[in-house]
């Protein structure tokens, strides 16, 4: 499957992409740290959000298929940069439960968090630590 995706350098560290099927648009900034502005999401805050969004969506799936209630689950999401060279090295996600959760469904959701293609995609080269939270 094939999503196309246009990103055009507005000058000042900045970029704005937009997704061509949509038109939806998001727009990065460097950080501070590094030479940006810091407005808007880095892109590699993008990377740290795509997985966070990544797990609620598969568990989304799986919740849909399992009849589990999910609904207003959250991921916080911290990203931690090295230094040499500068990349991510690792990102804590905690993903928070409004509803009670039995723990056959806290089993079957976690597994389908950790199987999320993004997860998939940064392999080993990014430490994962998760921590799910239910109420």
């Amino acid at each position: 499957m094939k999503n196309q995706i246009e990103i055009i350098y507005e000058g000042d560290l900045r970029t704005r992409a937009t997704h061509l099927a949509s038109g939806s648009e998001i727009i990065t900034d460097a950080p501070i740290d590094n030479k940006g502005k810091g407005e808007k999401f880095s892109p590699t805050d993008l990377v740290a959000s795509a997985l966070g969004s990544c797990m609620l969506t598969i568990m989304g799936i799986t919740a849909d298929i399992q009849n589990i209630d999910i609904l207003n689950a959250r991921a916080k999401v911290e990203k931690i940069m090295g230094k040499n060279p500068r990349k991510i090295d690792q990102i804590n996600i905690e993903i928070i439960f409004k509803s009670p959760i039995s723990n056959k469904h806290k089993t079957i959701l976690e597994r389908a968090a950790k199987h999320c293609p993004v997860g998939k995609t940064l392999g080993n080269n990014i430490k994962e630590n998760v921590k799910f939270i239910y109420p």
